[in-house]
C-alpha cells in the first residue's frame, strides 16, 4: 500500500520543555498539581481519550527529571530533545520523528499548559479543518474592546476579524517542517501558525472554548480547576 492511497493519520505533539517563568513556581508549570494530578497529565489524557489520535509525543528537555514521575502510558512517547525555545522543541521533535510520520500525516501541536483541552475539542478541530490544504487551529473571536498603548497615547482597535489563538494547531508533517525550518528567528515564532503564515498561507480558524486557556499566571490555576471540575 503506497502513501498516496493510505489515509492520513493524526499525531499529537506536546512541547513541554519550558520553565514557566511567569508562574513564579519552584519548577516547570506543566508539573504543577491541578485538580489532583500534574497539569501535563490532564493534557495527555485529552489526547489519550480521543479515538482520532494515533499517538502522542511529549517533548521535554534532556535534563528533565520530572516526566518520569508522570509516566508514559500506552499511546505516549517521551522525546528528550527539547530546545531553548518552543519552536526549537517542536522542530527538534519533528526531525526526530522523520520516517515515523508520513509527509501527509497531520500533526496537532498543543501547549502543555492548556489542560482544559477535551476530546470533543480535538474532534471539532479535526472535523473543521477537514482536508484543507493548509491546516488550522483552535481560536476564540475577540469580544472585548481592544486598546493599543504606545508613545503617542492609547488607541482603540476595531475587533472585527480579531481572534485569540489557542492550540492544538494542526498542519501536515511536511508543511510544518518546512515552515518552522524556514523561520529566521525562533524567538519570534510564538505559535506554529505564524510560521505557516510566513510562507504566505492562511490556516483555518476553528472556534475553540474558553476552558482551553493557557495557564500562564498563578491566578490561571484556579480558573483551570473550575473548568476541569465541570468535566466536558
Amino acid at each position: 500500500m503506497t502513501e498516496q492511497n493510505t489515509a492520513a493519520r493524526y499525531f499529537a505533539l506536546i512541547p513541554a520543555a519550558g520553565v514557566g517563568a511567569r508562574m513564579a513556581a519552584d519548577g516547570p508549570k506543566q508539573y504543577l498539581p491541578l485538580g489532583g494530578k500534574p497539569m501535563l497529565r490532564h493534557t495527555l489524557d485529552a489526547f489519550l481519550g480521543s479515538p482520532l489520535v494515533a499517538h502522542t509525543y511529549v517533548v521535554v528537555s534532556p535534563a528533565d527529571g520530572q516526566i518520569d514521575a508522570i509516566g508514559a502510558p500506552a499511546g505516549v512517547t517521551v522525546l528528550r530533545c527539547g530546545g531553548a525555545t518552543r519552536m526549537d522543541s517542536v522542530l527538534n521533535a519533528l526531525r526526530a520523528l522523520a520516517g515515523a510520520i508520513r509527509d501527509d500525516d497531520w500533526v496537532l501541536v498543543h501547549d502543555a499548559a492548556r489542560p482544559g483541552l477535551t476530546p470533543a475539542l480535538i474532534a471539532r478541530l479535526i472535523e473543521g479543518v477537514g482536508a484543507d490544504p493548509v491546516g488550522g487551529l483552535l481560536a476564540l473571536p475577540v469580544v472585548d474592546t481592544v486598546k493599543r498603548a504606545g508613545p503617542d497615547g492609547v488607541a482603540t482597535l476595531a475587533r472585527a476579524g480579531l481572534w485569540l489563538a489557542q492550540t492544538p494547531q494542526m498542519f501536515r508533517y511536511r508543511l510544518l517542517c518546512e515552515a518552522l525550518g524556514a523561520a529566521p528567528d525562533a524567538n519570534a515564532i510564538t505559535d506554529d501558525a505564524s510560521a505557516v503564515e510566513a510562507l504566505g498561507l492562511a490556516p483555518k480558524l476553528i472556534e475553540g472554548h474558553p476552558r482551553n486557556l493557557k495557564v500562564t499566571l498563578p491566578a490561571d490555576i484556579r480558573i483551570a480547576e473550575m473548568y476541569l471540575a465541570h468535566g466536558q
